[in-house]
């Protein structure tokens, strides 16, 4: 596994899109939230973000080929979060989403606090986040019956 991240072009979101549609297709199929899971979401939303001076959109590479993406939002403070990352289905649970974490926090060297949230239920996806160090802030927030977001947070 060779992982690297670059930064996305405009030219990149049509790509990312499709990545993250995707790889956040069960989830949306498993839990039907329409409103908030990142797999529903239109371009149009990603070109928005993409245009906001606080979002970084990165590409997730292996190897030199595009495998997924995450988006960093700079909230000031030295705190960033990340808000989503995302692996095609096909590379997902090969460690590429553990490296690049460690790849954006080299990166965001000046960091003090990260933060990101996942769902509850959904548990080798809080066992990720907590074997990276990530700790629960006790804030949850239930989107529908059998589906709550769980908010975390890391200081460095």
């Amino acid at each position: 596994m060779n992982i690297e991240i670059v930064k996305a072009s405009y030219n990149d979101l049509q790509l990312l899109h499709k990545i993250q549609v995707e790889a956040f297709r069960p989830l949306l199929e498993k839990y039907k939230d329409y409103n908030t899971n990142p797999g529903n979401e239109i371009i149009d939303q990603i070109i928005r973000r993409y245009n906001q001076n606080f979002t970084t959109y990165w590409l997730i590479k292996n190897h030199g080929k595009i495998v997924g993406g995450v988006r960093v939002v700079n909230k000031g403070d030295r705190c960033y979060r990340v808000s989503p990352i995302f692996i095609q289905p096909l590379e997902q649970g090969k460690g590429m989403a553990q490296k690049t974490f460690k790849i954006l926090e080299d990166y965001y060297y000046d960091a003090e606090k990260w933060e990101l949230d996942t769902i509850l239920q959904e548990k080798a996806l809080c066992y990720l986040y907590e074997k990276l160090g990530y700790k629960k802030t006790g804030k949850t927030e239930e989107i529908k019956e059998g589906m709550t977001i769980v908010y975390y947070e890391k200081h460095m």
